[in-house]
């Protein structure tokens, strides 16, 4: 790391070039503001602000349209941390952090007591986030998606008056339901003389009784499978001249669920579930160092393996194949030389790397 940072060279024959471990965790530890006695201190809004930068300056030019996806995932407890509360849902005491991704690009990462709803403080975090990007694409359409827990009146209608497009799962009921009847039978009939799942949809305008203040588009998807009913609904901004009520909810709407697949490469890859620390503070700048890690591989894989076996690994092989390996590290006054095994068997990858990330660098 401190190679490619160019940061090899210390200020002080006893001070490191990088933070280690040590002063990462005084740093975990720091109040808000430096005093005498801890002249550490994390600077939060930077720290948010710089996934979103990260992300912009990974384009060469603006794009036409981008998707933000949310999701709120459980992080278990094991302690008695700060803010530790028990949820039903996933039946464990934890933390529940928000997530927004775009493609494989982390936006954001925030930490969140359990005894909220999952769509708690998007609106405020995804303000944050558009007031970022448009500042700098200023013509970029936006989409914004996630499953039934962001479906709320507060966040739809700051979608709508901000320009910006929608498309969340809806929780189904009794009424929703009614509406596809007609669809489901349909669909069952062909279910049962074919022998396999069936599915049809269904286009309407719908409100609920009284927490919503209009009326909005609602795609049904009535299917038939396993011999029951599997009723499923969206609700978007997007018009039926955009985006037909199949493609919406079988290309557009199931893409969310990729989402999934990066939060498992933070959490499970790259350790963000170790908020073991006493403070929500704390614990917030944990989330952080491992989603850094995670925007780090990510630019890895974008720059350095973009034409190798590695270009669509996930970060945990990354991690394993190309980080965890035996090297013998010799630094003289003229250079630093990183001797590998000869049978190390991704030699010739790391190398490509190397040399795509001097490129890029120069």
């Amino acid at each position: 790391m401190a190679v490619l940072a160019g940061k090899l060279a210390a200020r002080r024959s006893d001070c490191a070039p990088l933070a280690g471990k040590s002063t990462l965790n005084r740093l975990e530890l720091s109040r808000p503001e430096p005093s005498r006695y801890a002249k550490l201190a994390a600077n939060t809004d930077s720290m948010e602000a710089v996934f979103v930068d990260l992300f912009l300056d990974a384009h060469k030019k603006p794009p036409a349209q981008i998707t933000l996806d949310l999701d709120a995932t459980d992080d278990p407890l094991h302690g008695h941390q700060e803010g530790r509360f028990f949820h039903g849902y996933y039946d464990c005491y934890c933390y529940l952090p928000l997530y927004v991704f775009c493609g494989r690009h982390l936006l954001a990462a925030k930490l969140r007591r359990a005894n909220i709803d999952a769509a708690a403080g998007s609106v405020e975090e995804i303000e944050r986030i558009l007031g970022r990007i448009r500042a700098r694409w200023p013509r970029v359409r936006i989409l914004l998606r996630g499953d039934g827990g962001f479906a709320r009146e507060v966040l739809m209608a700051w979608c709508e008056a901000n320009r910006v497009d929608y498309l969340f799962g809806l929780a189904r009921n009794a009424r929703l339901v009614g509406e596809i009847e007609t669809e489901m039978s349909d669909a069952r009939t062909e279910s049962e003389a074919s022998g396999k799942p069936a599915r049809r949809f269904r286009d309407f305008t719908w409100s609920t009784l009284d927490s919503w203040s209009r009326a909005r588009r609602v795609v049904g998807k009535a299917e038939w499978t396993g011999g029951k009913a599997n009723p499923r609904f969206i609700v978007t901004s997007l018009k039926a001249a955009e985006a037909a009520a199949r493609h919406l909810y079988e290309t557009i709407y199931c893409a969310r669920g990729e989402m999934e697949n990066r939060i498992k490469e933070c959490q499970l890859d790259l350790f963000a579930d170790r908020t073991s620390a006493g403070t929500m503070r704390a614990n917030q700048l944990r989330l952080w160092f491992a989603s850094a890690a995670y925007v780090l591989i990510c630019a890895l894989r974008r720059i350095g393996l973009a034409h190798t076996q590695f270009a669509a690994a996930t970060c945990g092989t990354i991690r394993l194949k190309l980080l965890k390996i035996g090297a013998l590290v010799r630094i003289s006054v003229r250079r630093i030389t990183v001797a590998m095994a000869s049978a190390c068997p991704w030699q010739h990858e790391f190398a490509l790397a190397h040399a795509m990330l001097r490129n890029a660098a120069a």
